[in-house]
């Protein structure tokens, strides 16, 4: 049974930085993709960023090219998303994820992503 706990939110102001963190669990992750979405108030779950386990390639939404940064730590199972220069449209609740396919190749849609972990709420002020 995979597990994913998320970690690492809260409020901070626009222009600040926030590290989100995600420990996975319950098998081994050499083929796959984690995946971090976000899902505003009213709005329907975006992909935000995604990386291949075995590879460490990297895809982001357009939005946040150039602000956040997707990382692993093979030796922990953690998968983080670096967030800098946050707006107040960032503000979301974060979920980590992991798709259910053994593709190693990333993939955006919701659909994909078998495994959620709860979420991690970030709050940006303006």
């Amino acid at each position: 049974q995979v597990q994913l706990v998320e970690s690492g939110g809260g409020l901070v102001q626009a222009g600040d930085s926030l590290r989100l963190s995600c420990a996975a669990s319950g098998r081994t992750f050499s083929k796959s993709v984690l995946g971090w979405f976000r899902q505003a108030p009213g709005k329907e779950r975006e992909f935000v960023a995604a990386i291949t386990w075995s590879a460490s390639s990297t895809y982001y939404v357009d939005s946040v090219k150039g602000r956040f940064t997707i990382s692993k730590d093979n030796a922990k199972n953690t998968v983080s998303l670096q967030m800098n220069s946050l707006k107040p449209s960032d503000t979301a609740v974060y979920y980590c994820a992991v798709d259910g396919g053994l593709t190693g190749k990333i993939r955006v849609g919701n659909r994909f992503y078998t495994y959620w972990g709860q979420g991690t709420q970030v709050t940006v002020s303006s």
